[in-house]
């Protein structure tokens, strides 16, 4: 998986692949916002994850944030934070992996495919998904050790042309990454500190 692809990974991750002991809601919640803008924060509805390792919500929202809590089972610290108007094509790659569609490409082009025949809703408009990943999380101090925030921000159907983006990955630089399709979207990945908290 490349870097890119891998932002979004922790999106699409099968329920039936993860262990029991997630930490408590509270726990989870308090990671999960943290890749949601500050100002959005306290409204943002958060996805997380009960004992028997099934996603599920841990808080319902009030504004336009939808958090994913981190994987109790995956190493390092995960969070995402989207606009609640892709939670329906961040909901279907989910329920693609636990049919066992696990093939970022393939997953891509069936949702893709449904996006282009209007069976699956994705606005025209950009909008906007956070990750937050890094070593660990303490929840006692709302720290993330190495924390790191990359951002992507969907808008089907642009191209190079349409938005005077490059389509190659650089250091710090954005760009488009699926020019022409459903998926389109501009990546935002600052250059990576050595270590940071936030």
């Amino acid at each position: 998986m490349n870097v890119a692809r891998a932002c979004t990974a922790l999106l699409l991750v099968a329920a039936p692949a993860l262990a029991q002991n997630a930490p408590s809601p509270a726990s989870q919640i308090a990671g999960a916002v943290l890749a949601a803008p500050d100002d959005r924060r306290d409204g943002a509805k958060v996805l997380g994850w009960d004992q028997a390792g099934a996603i599920v919500t841990l808080r319902e929202g009030t504004n336009d944030q939808v958090c994913l809590a981190d994987n109790p089972k995956a190493d390092g610290f995960s969070v995402a934070c989207y606009h609640k108007d892709l939670d329906a094509f961040m909901a279907r790659g989910r329920a693609l992996t636990a049919q066992g569609i696990t093939d970022d490409k393939q997953r891509d082009a069936i949702r893709w495919k449904e996006v282009d025949d209007k069976k699956l809703s994705l606005p025209r408009e950009g909008r906007m998904l956070a990750v937050m990943t890094g070593k660990s999380f303490d929840a006692a101090t709302g720290q993330v050790t190495d924390g790191y925030t990359r951002w992507v921000i969907y808008v089907p159907y642009a191209t190079a042309a349409s938005t005077g983006l490059g389509t190659k990955s650089l250091p710090g630089v954005p760009w488009l990454m699926d020019p022409g399709t459903a998926g389109a979207h501009i990546m935002i990945s600052p250059t990576r500190p050595a270590a940071t908290q936030r």
